[in-house]
């Protein structure tokens, strides 16, 4: 791990300035860039470092497009393009949140916002290990307690990193005195995006690959076997990034009763993960949870959308508005 840390440190102040200069001028926000970028680095080690290209047998399929995951590499310093997405994701969602604070009476200062992206950064990396050894290691991780904290091989979960979010925005509010909702309202519109770049980099790296399919667009992934499987990373970079974004995005640009961003969120994700878990491969060690076509991605999604539409159906209520996006 020392030595990773040692390539980050190299790397890091290596390149060439990012979009905005208060990103690295700001204490926390340069902290959460090295997180992402080491944590970035360690899962992308995990996978398939040499990877085989498979032709597979079906000659008009579309060829799986043979991406180096180091992105550059100078001798001993090599930086991957799964770490490189997260950072992606982080600067973007840095910069859409400065410029929603700098309308007026949006109540946040950029050193405020720095804060709140480190809070979440954290959350991510706590939350998603642990919830990726509860939700989908759990007999591992009662064998083996101590690989918790061996994030290097490998092992994040959505849902995980999704509760250490919130935890974490809960101890932010707490300390800036508002209410959860006031601080979760305003990362959702964000949060898309990151999840939206972690996508490509599974599909670059050649992981989470779908089932097998013999849909035109099919692939051949390395470790996946010789049959075409869906490209099931980019299915969830549609519905996960872009679609997600662009509707909890343009609903929070109106003010909105606390909650119905947030809620929102929580029901598109659901339900897009949801979908996209019928051509996604089932984890081998768990296969089918429930019903025997049920996986687990699909059984936590379910609480989020209902919770979510509870969200919003409550938050108008409270409000004493109809529930309708105008």
């Amino acid at each position: 791990m020392a030595s990773s840390l040692l390539h980050l440190t190299v790397v890091t102040a290596a390149q060439q300035p990012l979009p905005s200069a208060d990103i690295l001028t700001d204490r926390r926000a340069a902290i959460s860039t090295l997180i992402l970028l080491f944590w970035g680095y360690n899962q992308a080690r995990h996978f398939h470092p040499n990877r085989p290209c498979r032709t597979g047998r079906d000659s008009k399929m579309i060829k799986y497009p043979e991406i180096d995951p180091v992105a550059i590499s100078l001798g001993p310093v090599a930086i991957h393009w799964y770490g490189l997405m997260y950072l992606v994701g982080f600067v973007a969602a840095w910069l859409l949140l400065k410029y929603r604070a700098r309308k007026p009476g949006s109540g946040w200062t950029a050193e405020e916002l720095g804060d709140l992206v480190f809070y979440c950064a954290i959350g991510v990396i706590i939350g998603g290990r642990l919830g990726y050894l509860f939700f989908y290691n759990f007999d591992h991780f009662l064998s083996d307690p101590l690989s918790l904290l061996r994030i290097w091989e490998g092992g994040m979960s959505f849902h995980g990193g999704f509760l250490g979010v919130a935890a974490m925005i809960g101890l932010f509010a707490w300390k800036t005195d508002r209410t959860f909702f006031q601080v979760a309202d305003v990362v959702a519109p964000v949060s898309a995006i990151g999840l939206g770049a972690g996508r490509i980099g599974n599909f670059i790296n050649g992981e989470l690959w779908g089932r097998t399919t013999d849909v035109p667009w099919g692939m051949v992934f390395p470790g996946g076997g010789p049959e075409p499987r869906h490209p099931s990373q980019l299915y969830q970079f549609l519905l996960e990034g872009v679609v997600l974004f662009l509707a909890v995005w343009f609903f929070s640009r109106k003010p909105r009763p606390a909650m119905a961003v947030s809620g929102l969120f929580l029901l598109v994700y659901g339900v897009g993960r949801f979908i996209v878990e019928f051509f996604r491969q089932p984890d081998s060690h768990l296969n089918f949870v429930a019903f025997e076509w049920m996986t687990r991605g699909q059984q936590l999604s379910i609480p989020m959308i209902l919770i979510g539409a509870g969200m919003i159906w409550w938050a108008y209520r409270a409000a004493g508005k109809p529930v309708t996006a105008k």
